[in-house]
Parts: C-alpha cells; structure tokens; sequence
C-alpha cells in the first residue's frame, strides 16, 4: 500500500501541528524530515511552495497549508471527535484563523524584538498577551480552550503559544496565566508530544520509509 507523503520540518510550528493532526487521527503515513536550505527536488516537484507541511496524496492531490493537512487527517479519521461537529467547527475555526492572522503576527514581532534587543520588547509581548488573556479566561471555564473536550483549535494553537512561551522563559514563568501554563504543560509533557517531536534522520531520495502514526 502506497501511503501518503508528509514532508515535514521538526521545529516548524506549522509542520507540527500537521504531525498533530496526523498522530490524532491516526492515519499512518510517511513521514520526511527535511531541512528548508536543502529541499529535496521531490518536495519542490510536488509543490512550488516550497514550505512545509506538504502532504502528497497523489501526484494530482498535494495539500501544502497546515490547517488544510489537519482537516484531511481527520475528516479522515477522527477518534477523539476533535471537530466537534458542524456547528462547533465554525467557531473553532474562527478562532484558529483569527490566531493565524493576528497572534502570529504579534508573535513575529516579539520574537524578533527579543532576538535583536529592541527597545520595544515589552509592548510587543502585551499585544500578545491581548490573545493569551483571551485563552486565559476560556481555560478559566473549561479544560480545553473551547469546552470541555479536546479540539482541533487546542492542537493548532499548541506550537505557537509553545514558542510565545520560550522566547522570554523567566517572564512566562512567572506570569499571570496559571491556566494557559497548565494546558500547555499537559500537553508538553503528553505521550503525544513526545512522538510528535521525535527526531528522524533526514529524508534523500535513497532513505528507508519512516511511518508515522498516532
């Protein structure tokens, strides 16, 4: 059986939540680490993009953008009902696009603030802190960021409140947002994030077939 191709890149937090998604769904494929200064011409000949994630069904059927790649897996297959539904996905999508749109952007600046020691580094992480709060105050309700259940917007959020997290440790430490620290430690700490995050040799064209699955 010919699987699905995942070319993928460990530490990209769009890649990692493809990997998410995957692992929740658990459709199995194969996976191929790359790194972005060398792409591989297979990865280039299946999408001009040249990004990762892309997923190759076929020949005819690439799907190169991350939230695209996690709605496949688990429209899929979809065990622990993630999508939560016609209704439910609406919201959750709207949400994860207003993250996409405007945290990552926030989050772009505070990185590079924190990175070249800018002067404005602590108004770049309060305008992130507009959309933690955000998450905050619906982990102060429930479990998981939309209700009690699990959902595709807790594994699409997970990689880039991960990095908001890591650019100032000793100031995330101690801030106040004990329930965004909780959620993103169980997961951190999870059986999930440990496969997920695993580290494969790099993908050539001469490699063995890694399988990947939850």
């Amino acid at each position: 059986m010919t699987l699905p191709v995942l070319y993928s890149l460990r530490n990209c937090p769009y890649a990692m939540r493809a990997r998410l998604a995957i692992y929740k769904s658990k459709q199995p494929i194969e996976l191929r680490d790359v790194v972005l200064t060398n792409k591989p011409k297979a990865m280039i000949s299946a999408s001009a993009k040249g990004t990762v994630p892309i997923l190759v069904l076929t020949s005819e059927h690439v799907i190169d953008e991350s939230l695209d790649v996690m709605l496949w897996a688990l429209n899929e297959s979809d065990p622990d009902d993630l999508l939560h539904g016609e209704n439910s996905l609406t919201d959750i999508l709207n949400l994860i696009h207003q993250f996409d749109d405007e945290f990552k952007t926030c989050l772009e600046q505070y990185k590079c603030a924190k990175r070249y020691h800018e002067s404005n580094l602590s108004e770049c992480r309060q305008a992130c802190e507009v959309y933690l709060k955000d998450l905050e105050l619906r982990l102060t309700d429930h479990d998981y960021i939309i209700d009690e259940k699990e959902s595709l917007a807790d594994i699409a959020l997970l990689p880039f409140i991960r990095q908001f997290a890591k650019i100032e440790r000793q100031w995330y430490l101690q801030s106040p947002y004990p329930n965004v620290k909780r959620w993103l430690n169980r997961y951190l700490q999870s059986a999930m994030f440990t496969k997920v995050m695993a580290k494969y040799p790099l993908w050539s064209e001469n490699s063995e077939i890694t399988v990947f699955t939850g």
